[in-house]
């Protein structure tokens, strides 16, 4: 017996009388549940309302608790194993000398690079002491406590990406700029939109509706955070970087010399907005409901946009004169009690709020997508009615709407949807061909994952028996519902949001190595390889680039990507849609402030 410490450890060959398998299955259970000294620090942190994850594998290294929000890795650290003060303690050992000084000398020239990897990653680490956790926890929390707050006062400077948590915008600016028009505080993300979007537009016409708003804003914000900037003053683009530096350090920004202009309705994670900035447009204004695709939206875009469409004060910042308005709008039912089928019998839908803000601001052109179900709706008089709206009311040149799959443009997915594209009449278009499919060679082998992916993709044996009974009780009755596993060389079925979504494409991926849960499940990891997509995976099936941020946990990210518009589709068909407006009376585009 060798005494470390307080510890007691043997070093005789007597202490290896288990089998290897027998072992691995002992430290496997004892990893899931954590020892004693990390069971000891998780509460400390619990209780100080600090939110973590266990050995997140996405982080190199496995530590032992990771802070996602504040960018911590923490580790526990046993003084043995990892060789404390190994210089000295190093001749305590009295046999089997080589094996143990290999072994910890190895730890601790891997835990060097470890740390050196997560700090070159932008990462905070914290090692712990076992005697420093059970002697003086509170001293190895304050430490925590105290980066964190330093970092969140910094960040609350200069970062509106940082100030979302939780699904919500987590900040409030008071002053007497943040007032909305009914007298009370302006939700956090609506002064958000109004200033990123002047900012974005600064010295452009377009800027127009913003900026009375967004500058009396931005000087509350200033005077809450630089009060001590010498002589500056909150009108000073400099100023306004370094407040907003964040929204001009985004992987999509605005194109600065732009071909024509749009704005993106109901624009959900950006695909729209995606599409027409690869041709060379510029978004002047956006709009979406949902908290988690604003988020989304704002870490890839620099933009947050604005809520509820539906509210004339939403419909108000709208700029004149853009050129083409884009919008995945959803399908509701119309009410057709009436007999005209027109403009009236729309109120109460979204579509409604589209044409109402195509008769006042009269763009060149629009796009609309919508599910290609749209077509049999209510035996075909809901999308009559939409085109009487577009044609007779509005006065659009709309050509028939036609049925575009996102597989014949370089995606491998079998996604059809409705397009619906129209023009103003003086831009005088009296024909259009929708674009001819470009590639339709894709297979899921060139968007799938090109590494191992985390154990948590992958189904356990108990839910597999529930898919395969599932899809046998349909096959008994004619139906082909159920799983379906995607091979490589196929193409996948549309990504939809909810019910059989994620399980009607599966794959197979034999790669994974380590089968130990790292989620609660019940049976075991199938070891067949059949695992769901990954999110990125999805973002690719819909032709986001691998830059494009996933800032969300993968329940939204899911729900995004489904929801999404399939980029090359929406891009090759918008290519033919600005070939046919004329963009030819802007010189100096929308610089001149009239």
């Amino acid at each position: 017996m060798i005494k470390y410490g307080t510890y007691f450890f043997k070093c005789k060959i007597e202490m290896d009388h288990l089998t290897k398998e027998q072992r691995h299955k002992n430290m496997a259970a004892n990893k899931s549940k954590g020892t004693k000294l990390e069971l000891l620090f998780g509460k400390l942190l619990w209780n100080a309302g600090i939110r973590y994850r266990k050995n997140d594998k996405s982080v190199i290294g496995k530590p032992d608790f990771v802070i996602k929000s504040a960018k911590i890795a923490i580790f526990c650290d046993g003084e043995f194993w990892h060789g404390r003060n190994w210089d000295i303690r190093k001749y305590d050992h009295k046999s089997n000398c080589d094996f143990w000084y290999s072994k910890i000398e190895h730890n601790i020239e891997r835990d060097k690079e470890v740390n050196a990897e997560l700090d070159k990653q932008g990462w905070k680490v914290f090692r712990f002491w076992e005697t420093e956790i059970t002697k003086e926890p509170d001293v190895c929390l304050n430490m925590i406590l105290s980066y964190m707050n330093k970092k969140s006062t910094a960040d609350n400077k200069i970062s509106i990406t940082k100030m979302c948590g939780g699904g919500k915008f987590s900040i409030q600016i008071y002053g007497p700029h943040s007032l909305s028009e009914d007298g009370g505080v302006m939700p956090f993300e609506e002064q958000m939109a109004i200033v990123s979007h002047y900012l974005h537009n600064q010295g452009r016409k377009y800027a127009k509706p913003y900026e009375k708003k967004a500058k009396g804003l931005i000087e509350d914000i200033y005077n809450i955070y630089q009060k001590e900037s010498d002589g500056q003053y909150a009108s000073e683009a400099s100023v306004q970087y370094s407040l907003f530096s964040d929204l001009f350090s985004v992987p999509f920004l605005p194109v600065e010399n732009p071909k024509f202009t749009f704005i993106d309705l109901f624009a959900g994670i950006g695909g729209f907005r995606m599409a027409m900035q690869n041709l060379g447009g510029k978004c002047v204004f956006s709009s979406e409901w949902d908290s988690q695709a604003q988020k989304t939206y704002l870490l890839n875009y620099g933009e947050v946009p604005f809520g509820d469409i539906t509210k004339e004060y939403t419909k108000s910042f709208i700029p004149d004169d853009f050129d083409v308005l884009c919008a995945g709008f959803p399908c509701q039912a119309f009410s057709l009690a009436g007999k005209r089928l027109g403009f009236e019998e729309t109120r109460g839908t979204l579509f409604f709020d589209v044409a109402e803000i195509l008769r006042r601001k009269r763009p060149k052109a629009f796009f609309l997508e919508n599910v290609k179900g749209l077509l049999i709706h209510d035996k075909g008089k809901t999308i009559q009615t939409i085109l009487n709206v577009l044609r007779k009311d509005l006065d659009y040149y709309v050509p028939e709407p036609e049925i575009v799959n996102a597989m014949n443009f370089g995606v491998p997915q079998h996604r059809e949807r409705v397009y619906i594209v129209g023009f103003r009449k003086d831009q005088n278009v009296n024909e259009f061909t929708y674009p001819a499919p470009t590639d339709k060679t894709k297979t899921f082998a060139d968007i799938k994952e090109k590494h191992a992916v985390s154990a948590k993709y992958y189904l356990s044996t108990q839910y597999m028996k529930t898919l395969i009974a599932h899809k046998e009780r349909h096959a008994a009755k004619g139906n082909g519902f159920g799983y379906e596993i995607i091979p490589d060389n196929g193409v996948a079925n549309a990504i939809v949001v909810g019910g059989m979504g994620r399980e009607r494409n599966l794959v197979i991926d034999n790669r994974l190595e380590d089968f130990t849960p790292v989620t609660n499940i019940k049976g075991e990891i199938n070891h067949d390889g059949i695992r769901r997509m990954t999110p990125r995976e999805w973002a690719r099936l819909q032709g986001f680039p691998d830059e494009f941020i996933i800032g969300v946990a993968d329940a939204s990210a899911y729900k995004q990507f489904g929801n999404s518009v399939a980029v090359p589709a929406i891009q090759a068909t918008a290519q033919e849609i600005i070939k046919r407006i004329n963009l030819s009376k802007f010189k100096k585009y929308g610089t001149d402030g009239k």
